[in-house]
């Protein structure tokens, strides 16, 4: 039987089967023999021990086609990004760190600004003014007023979405509103794997229907770009790569060489200021990372 690890908490794996609900199973021995870890995310296939418990054994973990460290959690196809149009006034420099490292994990991502029922005009103007040009699809939401929250439910279906913003920007009402509807025995799951209030926060899938899974993604605010070099850094900002091959000199980083296409661009304003400013950032951070 074939299913998908929604939760791993203490040794205990729960795997959600279409049609069939949730499993409680622990992973074969062989799995740390070989040092390998299952991860919420991960398809597996399962051995059913007992049918009317809900208990089985992971046999087998399906190739991965990828793998976040922070939060572990495999198989993402996609992360739906959600910041505030204002209050709070979106933190350019946290959102394009997150956009970065889904770039670098080849992670394609939605942005989602809520709070379209408080916000101007100019305000939505200036968003899509930033990040069109980047080619990342933009929805605005009124997560107060349930607007344009089936486009978000048309986005998610099919696919494992990871939900990550800041606090305070309406991500918990969005998910609220998403989640009702999950077909899954939660309930069922919770007061097996309540051990006390206090557990750590552990990822964990929803289903919202039956292909359709989400992820709420804590400690986005510790996400730290520099798990690569500042050299890379360039192939990970999508508006710059239709002048690839373009600059003076090969393997311009586009920082201070002379000739350069990516700062011409900005200059005719084809490159949006505030994404340049934080790659020049994001750059200086990665060169002046000690080495040891």
């Amino acid at each position: 039987m074939q299913g998908k690890i929604i939760k791993g908490i203490a040794g205990f794996y729960y795997v959600h089967v279409v049609e069939f609900g949730v499993y409680e199973c622990k992973a074969k021995g062989v799995f740390r023999k070989e040092k390998i870890k299952p991860l919420v995310g991960d398809n597996v296939e399962i051995e059913i021990l007992d049918e009317s418990e809900k208990k089985g054994n992971i046999v087998k973990i399906l190739p991965r086609q990828n793998e976040l460290i922070r939060p572990a959690v495999a198989n993402i196809d996609q992360a739906l990004v959600v910041f505030a149009i204002t209050k709070p006034n979106p933190h350019f420099n946290l959102l394009d760190r997150f956009l970065v490292m889904m770039e670098s994990k080849e992670i394609p991502v939605v942005l989602c600004f809520n709070k379209e029922d408080i916000a101007t005009d100019p305000q939505v103007k200036e968003l899509e003014s930033i990040y069109e040009s980047c080619g990342y699809p933009l929805v605005f939401v009124s997560a107060k007023e349930e607007r344009g929250i089936e486009t978000i439910r048309e986005l998610l279906k099919g696919k494992t979405t990871a939900i990550a913003g800041p606090s305070g920007v309406g991500k918990s009402s969005i998910i609220n509103i998403l989640q009702p509807e999950a077909d899954m025995e939660t309930g069922a799951i919770s007061t097996k794997i309540e051990r006390g209030k206090h557990t750590t926060r552990h990822s964990e899938l929803f289903a919202i229907d039956e292909n359709s899974y989400i992820m709420d993604t804590p400690g986005f605010s510790s996400l730290y770009v520099n798990d690569y070099e500042k050299e890379d850094l360039k192939y990970f900002f999508p508006e710059f790569r239709k002048y690839e091959g373009m600059c003076k000199f090969n393997g311009c980083d586009h920082v201070h060489e002379p000739g350069c296409a990516v700062k011409a661009a900005l200059e005719e304003e084809k490159i949006h200021k505030i994404r340049y400013q934080n790659y020049i950032e994001m750059y200086e951070e990665l060169k002046n990372k000690r080495r040891y």
